[in-house]
């Protein structure tokens, strides 16, 4: 999934992880997602110039998904995700939530993800880390319109 990420997202990524992953993969899915958020929010820096928000609704044959993304500088995280506790290959599809969650929190963003629609757990999977990609990549362009800070504050602040 996390090769969704860079695909859809357009980013470069290199990730190497290990972990107690023979007793389940929880800590390590959540350690990437935090070290990622925190990567994206370094490499954001003060945020200036950044069109800040993104959203993105996708299909995916039967699946539906729309993930919305403001890079605040305030983690929130909403996931609204229908998804039965079942395994993919090795991995547990619940821990799609829990490297969402440690993201929003690594990048100090509101993010929210919602599936619409959905029967086959892959698609279901897959769409959610799609849509987070397409809204990121949107959050994260540079906006020549954008003067400073995107914030009528003034800042973004960790």
């Amino acid at each position: 999934m996390l090769e969704q990420i860079a695909r859809h997202g357009l980013f470069d990524l290199v990730i190497e992880a290990t972990g107690d992953v023979e007793i389940d993969g929880h800590h390590t899915t959540e350690d990437v997602g935090i070290v990622l958020g925190k990567a994206f929010a370094s490499a954001l820096g003060d945020r200036a110039g950044i069109a800040r928000y993104g959203w993105a609704v996708l299909p995916m044959d039967e699946a539906r998904a729309t993930c919305t993304v403001d890079l605040s500088g305030r983690p929130f995280f909403v996931w609204d995700v229908p998804m039965p506790k079942a395994k993919l290959g090795t991995w547990d599809t619940e821990l799609a939530e829990v490297f969402f969650e440690g993201f929003a929190r690594g990048a100090a963003c509101n993010l929210h993800v919602v599936l619409h629609a959905g029967s086959n757990l892959h698609h279901m999977t897959e769409i959610c880390f799609k849509a987070f990609a397409k809204a990121l990549r949107a959050a994260c362009a540079l906006d020549p319109r954008v003067s400073g800070i995107p914030s009528t504050k003034g800042s973004l602040k960790d």
